[in-house]
C-alpha cells in the first residue's frame, strides 16, 4: 500500500527537494501539489512548483495555487535564504504544465473528500495558511485526514526570532488552527531538521547520480548552502522540508515523542513559538507529537535513492 500525501509547500530550496523525494520514492503517492506564500511571494514559489515538476518530469498530479497571504498579519519572505526568486542558484526551465483551475483549499478539500477516510497525510513544509482555511471551509476534512506531518516549529530552537521558526511566525494564526484540530499531527521542528545536514559526504553522493535531477539538486544546495553560511553560520545547510516527506515513507528514519504543542499568538518577544509541554506523561489524549532525533544517514540515503529512481530527465 502506497503512502498517499498532499504536499503544500512554498518552494524554496528545501520544498524543491522534498517535491523530489516524494515523487521519487516508490512508498509515497504524490496525490497534489499546493502552493502557499512563505519562502517568496505566491507567484514565485508557484512559479518555482511548476519548474520542480518539468525537472523531475512530474505528469499526472495536480499543482495548485493557494493564498497569497497570511490569515492576518503582513507578508514576510526569506530572500535572504532562498534569494529573490526563492529558488536561486539553478536556472530554471519553463513549466509543462498548467496549474489545476482550483484553489489549493479547495483541491486540498476535494482530494481527501473524494478518497476513502484516513487514507491521505497532508504534509506541509511552508506556512499553514492553506491547511487552517482548509479544515474551516470543510470541518469534515479533519477526522478523515490521517494525520499530519508538518515541516515547521522547534522546542527549543528558533530561527526567525530566538524563539519562532519561520513557517510558523509568518502566519502564527494559521498555525494555531492547524495545531489545535484534533487530527493526529507530527511536528519536523528545526530541533530536528538542523541534523540535516547536506555535508560533502552527502553532496559526494549526490555527484554519483550524475542526473540532470541530481545536478539541479546540487545546485540548490550550492546556493543554500552559501546563504545559510552568511545567515545562520552552518557549515553545511540544513535541509528542512524533505525530513516531513521521509517521516510519512518511513517513520523508523526519526525519533519522535509525544508531546502537548500549542502556538503562542500574543508574546512580545515569542509570537510564533511552538510551546512544547515535556512534561511526562503526556495526557492520554494527547494528538500532536515532536521529532526528536534523525538518522541522517538514512535520510539522505532515501533522498538519494529518490533521485536515482527519477532517473534522467531531458529538460
Amino acid at each position: 500500500m502506497t503512502k498517499k500525501i498532499i504536499l503544500d509547500c512554498d518552494p524554496g530550496h528545501d520544498d524543491a527537494i522534498a517535491i523530489l523525494l516524494a515523487h521519487g520514492n516508490p512508498e509515497i503517492e504524490l496525490l497534489a501539489v499546493t502552493t502557499v506564500v512563505g519562502n517568496q511571494t505566491l507567484e514565485k514559489v508557484t512559479k518555482n512548483a511548476l519548474a520542480v515538476a518539468r525537472i523531475a518530469n512530474i505528469t499526472g498530479v495536480p499543482f495548485a495555487a493557494g493564498c497569497p497571504r497570511p490569515l492576518v498579519r503582513q507578508i514576510e519572505v526569506a530572500p535572504d535564504i532562498h534569494g529573490e526568486s526563492g529558488l536561486d542558484g539553478p536556472v530554471l526551465p519553463e513549466p509543462a504544465i498548467d496549474l489545476d483551475t482550483r484553489h489549493a483549499v479547495d483541491l486540498i478539500i476535494d482530494t481527501i473528500m473524494a478518497h476513502p477516510a484516513k487514507t491521505i497525510t497532508l504534509v506541509p513544509t511552508g506556512g499553514l495558511t492553506n491547511i487552517a482555511l482548509a479544515a474551516r471551509k470543510e470541518p469534515r476534512i479533519v477526522e478523515r485526514v490521517k494525520e499530519v506531518v508538518l515541516m515547521g516549529g522547534g522546542y527549543h530552537v528558533g530561527n526567525w526570532s530566538a524563539v519562532a521558526e519561520f513557517n510558523i511566525k509568518i502566519d502564527p494564526e494559521a498555525a494555531h488552527i492547524v495545531f489545535n484540530e484534533k487530527w493526529p499531527l507530527t511536528m519536523v521542528g528545526l530541533d530536528l531538521t538542523h541534523q540535516a545536514l547536506a555535508t560533502p559526504e552527502v553532496v559526494d553522493k549526490i555527484k554519483k547520480v550524475g542526473t540532470q535531477p541530481a545536478k539541479f539538486v546540487l545546485e540548490l544546495l550550492d546556493f543554500f548552502g552559501a546563504a545559510y553560511k552568511d545567515a545562520q553560520g552552518f557549515d553545511a545547510p540544513p535541509v528542512h522540508d524533505p525530513c516531513a516527506v521521509a517521516y510519512v515513507i518511513d517513520p523508523a528514519v526519526m525519533t519522535v515523542k509525544k508531546v502537548p504543542v500549542d502556538i503562542e499568538l500574543t508574546g512580545t518577544l515569542t509570537l510564533g513559538m511552538t510551546v512544547a509541554d515535556f512534561r511526562a506523561p503526556a495526557p492520554a489524549d494527547c494528538h500532536t507529537q515532536v521529532a526528536v532525533k534523525l538518522n541522517h544517514t538514512y535520510f539522505w540515503d532515501l533522498v538519494v535513492d529518490a533521485l536515482t529512481r527519477i532517473g534522467e530527465v531531458k529538460i
